[in-house]
């Protein structure tokens, strides 16, 4: 079993939810968070290699009871996509896997809700975007294959020397596919046949060179989404260390996306950026007010630990979003380790899980919903590698 810690933190009904964690040390463990009388407690019931060697995502599937593992395939000439129906104690049953272009990092479905659908697939170290269709089940066949190349490296050329596809969201109306590609300072988008779900790449967002785009997320200000419903685009930049936002016009004929800039900022806000930030992750919150990034290699915070160590930890920005896009700062926060490489906001928006690389942790944070505050942590687990996705079974 793996080391937990268990913080009180003000807990009151016994309750518990299931998450899912992989890490590159080939585990995909389901965790089960406790609260009662005051206390929570972070325990790990089940865990499986067969996303090994280096799970680096997980797409959950909670309406069906499906999970996806990418494997990015670290030590390995391919990377892999397995998947499983999660049990009703938070176990897992392997379904099936098959072997991939290198390097998936990010995973997203589409396609109609109660028909067809795909899972699309962001390639680092392979430059390409992949998609699978969902065949029931938790089966999947290969639909499509897109590999990229770049003329000549970027702004930053050890970092930039080839396309790095590194996420695949969709947009609000779940009509285009967006993937931020590091390497080739873009932003691809594309669209998709209804009855086949073959992508179709259109017109890309053309990034400030040597941003690195890295994640992204999209908002409706007043939580409606349609293509005429006022749309917000945010994107961060890993190796410039920003947030952007754009406004988002919707052409017409499912003809794709237009990005008007609306907001540039060091993802530090208000504060001095410290030298190396590389950010990650960017979630909107439930209530659809604040936005949040983590923030990685800054050390910005030395953590007093109970045994008198000092945990050095990384940070999580907040900003509160404007009716017009533009974002104000609000906090600076610990992540609860080093290299927060990604967190999930649970569905209340009151507790945050951070995946912190590094330390080889996940740490779960409490959040103020009335203030927007992230606060302190209610339980860490460390995990048996560096810790790469966290998912709320929800």
């Amino acid at each position: 079993m793996l080391a937990s810690k268990i913080l009180a933190i003000g807990a009151t009904a016994a309750s518990a939810t299931n998450l899912f964690v992989s890490d590159y040390g080939g585990a995909v463990t389901s965790f089960a968070l406790t609260a009662s009388n005051g206390t929570y407690a972070l325990n790990d019931t089940f865990s499986t290699d067969e996303c090994a060697p280096s799970p680096s995502w997980l797409t959950i599937d909670a309406n069906r009871g499906l999970l996806f593992c990418l494997n990015e395939g670290l030590t390995a000439p391919n990377g892999s996509l397995s998947s499983f129906t999660i049990n009703g104690d938070g176990s897992f049953t392997h379904v099936k896997n098959e072997t991939t272009i290198s390097g998936p990092v990010s995973g997203v479905i589409y396609g109609a809700a109660a028909g067809q659908r795909a899972l699309a697939l962001a390639h680092y170290s392979g430059s390409s975007v992949t998609s699978y269709l969902l065949n029931g089940g938790g089966t999947f066949s290969l639909g499509q294959e897109l590999t990229y190349t770049l003329d000549e490296p970027g702004v930053v050329p050890d970092r930039q020397d080839a396309p790095h596809e590194h996420e695949a969201i969709t947009d609000p109306t779940g009509k285009y596919i967006v993937v931020p590609d590091l390497g080739a300072d873009l932003v691809r988008i594309f669209s998709w046949d209804d009855e086949t779900l073959k992508l179709e790449e259109l017109d890309p967002l053309e990034a400030t060179p040597g941003t690195g785009p890295r994640h992204a997320v999209f908002w409706n200000p007043y939580g409606v989404a349609c293509e005429e419903c006022t749309t917000y685009f945010y994107l961060v930049g890993e190796l410039d260390s920003t947030i952007t936002a754009f406004s988002v016009d919707y052409l017409p004929n499912g003809g794709g996306l237009n990005f008007t800039q609306v907001f540039n900022s060091t993802t530090y806000g208000l504060l001095n950026l410290p030298e190396g930030n590389a950010p990650a992750e960017i979630q909107l919150t439930p209530d659809n007010r604040f936005i949040v990034i983590s923030n990685r290699n800054n050390t910005s915070f030395d953590l007093p630990q109970s045994d008198g160590s000092i945990l050095e930890s990384d940070s999580l920005s907040t900003f509160k979003l404007q009716d017009d896009g533009t974002l104000v700062w609000h906090q600076l926060w610990p992540s609860g380790g080093s290299f927060p490489r990604q967190f999930s906001i649970d569905k209340t928006g009151r507790l945050v899980a951070v995946a912190n690389q590094n330390s080889q942790n996940v740490a779960i944070l409490q959040r103020d919903t009335a203030t927007g505050l992230i606060g302190e942590p209610v339980a860490r687990v460390t995990v048996g590698g560096n810790t790469t996705c966290v998912v709320w079974d929800e």
